[in-house]
């Protein structure tokens, strides 16, 4: 495949129209909107910022290399999808991992890439497929840490609210903790997961409390 390929891919399978159901999902964040921690693009930002270096999207980014580099291993695989599945910190986090995986498993399949199926946490299967079909791990990295932060954006345009202006600039902002997590992602073994973003999980698992709610997690 060439570069422009790969990029192709990328774009296309952590697109917000690839059909898993990103939208829908908060990774907790609703919770911290509704409670008051996070008010405005600069609290978003660093909500944000805090998950991709400390919480739960440094943790799935080590898993997706892990993932990467087994493409070629079913064993190593299952065994990671195991590891992945225990290390969900609540209930509708769990949920929200299984649910995207398995979603991502079926419809990257007209690509004709299956090294995994059935309830598999996100980035396990997004990294499997990714090293299955020869993707740069690093942009795939890179591709994928955007997907994360994007997606949380969107939630707060929706439920803060903040215009679309200040969701971009966001993002702009954020631009060089995803390249400097991307590239640490790189090196990573499983002996770098873990995670201090306390917070984060503290909402995640009040948000199924919530009396409305509109998003799952």
């Amino acid at each position: 495949m060439t570069t422009q390929a790969h990029f192709l891919r990328l774009l296309t399978w952590l697109s917000p129209a690839f059909p898993v159901g990103s939208f829908g999902f908060s990774h907790g964040l609703e919770t911290a909107i509704r409670e008051g921690q996070v008010t405005d693009a600069e609290r978003l930002s660093a909500w944000i910022s805090g998950l991709i270096e400390h919480g739960g999207a440094w943790s799935d980014a080590v898993l997706f290399k892990a993932a990467w580099a087994a493409a070629d291993d079913k064993a190593a695989l299952a065994e990671l999808a195991a590891l992945a599945d225990a290390l969900a910190p609540s209930l509708e986090r769990r949920r929200e991992t299984l649910g995207q995986g398995e979603a991502f498993l079926i419809a990257a399949r007209a690509w004709g890439h299956a090294p995994l199926k059935g309830a598999v946490a996100y980035p396990v299967a997004v990294g499997a497929v990714c090293g299955a079909a020869g993707l740069p791990l690093e942009t795939a990295l890179t591709a994928w840490v955007h997907a994360f932060a994007a997606n949380l954006v969107s939630v707060a345009v929706r439920a803060i609210p903040i215009g679309q202006t200040d969701g971009v600039a966001t993002i702009a902002e954020l631009e060089p903790v995803i390249l400097a997590t991307a590239a640490r992602a790189v090196h990573s073994t499983l002996d770098d997961l873990g995670q201090s973003a306390i917070l984060s999980d503290i909402a995640a698992m009040r948000h199924e409390t919530l009396g409305v709610r509109l998003f799952i997690s």
